[in-house]
C-alpha cells in the first residue's frame, strides 16, 4: 500500500476527484480534492511511519482499514473509514485514531508543513508553537498522571 510506503503521488493515484478528507483533529473545516488531500498524506508521511496494516474489513463501496505505526514520539492505530466512487476510486476518507498523546504529536507535526506547503510559512510557525504544549501535556498526562488512574485488580 502506499501509506506503508510514505507515497503520497501514489495514494493520489487512489483519489476521486471530488475526494473529501475528514480529519480526526479539527471539525472546523474538511480537506477537499485530490490537491488538497495528497498535501495532508504527503505531511502525515513527514510525522507518521512504520506504517503496518492489520485489519481490513467491509465490501462494496464501504471500507475499513486499520494500521499501527508511530509518530515522531509516539505508537499509533488509526482506524480508516473509506468510500468508494462507482470506479472504485476514494471519494472519502474518515480518520479516527488513538492514543491522545499520538494524536497531539500529529496535530504539532503536521500543521506546519501542511502549511508551508500551502505557502503560509508565518502561519505554520504559529501552529508550530501555539500546538507544542497540548502535545507536551499529553504525553506527561499519559506518563504521570494516567497510570495513577489505572483500575486495580482485586482477587476474590
Amino acid at each position: 500500500m502506499a501509506d506503508e510506503h510514505g507515497d503520497a503521488q501514489a495514494a493520489a493515484g487512489c483519489l476521486a476527484p471530488g475526494v473529501v478528507l475528514i480529519s480526526p483533529l479539527t471539525a472546523a473545516f474538511r480537506f477537499e480534492g485530490v490537491a488538497q488531500v495528497t498535501d495532508v498524506l504527503a505531511s502525515a508521511f513527514e510525522v507518521i511511519h512504520d506504517i503496518r496494516y492489520h485489519t481490513q474489513t467491509g465490501g462494496g463501496d464501504t471500507w475499513a482499514l486499520f494500521y499501527h505505526g508511530r509518530t515522531r514520539r509516539e505508537a499509533i492505530e488509526e482506524a480508516q473509514l473509506i468510500r468508494l466512487d462507482d470506479d472504485g476510486l476514494i471519494r472519502e476518507i474518515t480518520l479516527f485514531g488513538r492514543p491522545l498523546p499520538a494524536l497531539t504529536d500529529v496535530l504539532a507535526g503536521i500543521g506546519p508543513p501542511l502549511l508551508r506547503r500551502q505557502r503560509q510559512p508565518a502561519l505554520a510557525r504559529l501552529v508550530g508553537f501555539a500546538t507544542a504544549p497540548l502535545n507536551a501535556l499529553t504525553r506527561l498526562g499519559e506518563r504521570t498522571i494516567l497510570p495513577r488512574t489505572k483500575p486495580n485488580v482485586h482477587k476474590d
